[in-house]
């Protein structure tokens, strides 16, 4: 049975905004600029990298303000909802006969409480969670080590330029969206094998990367 793994925020949960409102709190704190409104658009046709950059943000300060922000996000994690339209969609996904997964840079914790308070923790029996930025090939390796898996059995799904990367650099298959930080130009510029810009669209677009079991009975 072949594995779709997913990254959590931006993909799966509408969080953007309360991400966006943590950096900017914690700016002066950590010593960047925080992003205007309008610098927004622009900060999503960049990759992670070019946005660090871009906000002079202390390199050796990452480390501590990822941590910072996973730790905020808990605070709050219960005020998230699913993007619209994702939950139904990954219950047919789950349905076709996948197996299905996350992996994060979101902690463990704050994935769980957004999942049960969702109704939707029945339908991963896989989750990683660890913060990281630039980790996340090291992590997917991992996972496949782990579970004794093929990387030609797992197709993963994420929002960002950095998941699409990771995603080739081990040779799996990658559906990038483009409905939560990252541009649909910032993502067709790094190539993944599907972009889509409707939940709806995942179905097909994984079903051609890796054709369903049968069904669950």
């Amino acid at each position: 049975m072949n594995l779709i793994l997913f990254d959590f925020d931006g993909t799966i949960a509408d969080s953007f905004d309360v991400i966006l409102h943590i950096t900017n709190r914690l700016a002066k704190e950590f010593g960047y600029e925080p992003a205007s409104p309008a610098q927004i658009k622009q900060l999503q046709n960049l990759n992670s990298r070019e946005i660090i950059k871009h906000l002079q943000i202390p390199v050796y300060k990452l480390p501590f303000l990822l941590r910072r922000l996973k730790s905020e996000m808990n605070q709050e994690i219960h005020s998230l909802d699913p993007i619209p339209g994702v939950k139904a969609v990954l219950e047919q996904i789950h349905q076709q006969g996948y197996r299905l997964g996350i992996v994060t840079s979101n902690t463990e914790s704050n994935v769980r409480i957004f999942l049960q308070r969702h109704g939707m923790e029945a339908l991963f029996e896989l989750l990683h969670g660890e913060v990281m930025l630039f980790g996340k090939a090291r992590v997917l390796t991992q996972v496949l080590r782990r579970q004794s898996l093929s990387v030609a059995s797992v197709v993963y799904v994420g929002d960002e330029t950095r998941d699409v990367e990771a995603a080739k650099k081990v040779g799996m298959k990658v559906v990038a969206v483009d409905w939560g930080f990252n541009s649909h130009h910032a993502l067709q510029d790094v190539e993944p094998d599907a972009l889509v810009s409707n939940p709806m669209d995942l179905l097909g677009a994984i079903a051609r990367l890796s054709p369903p079991s049968s069904p669950l009975g």
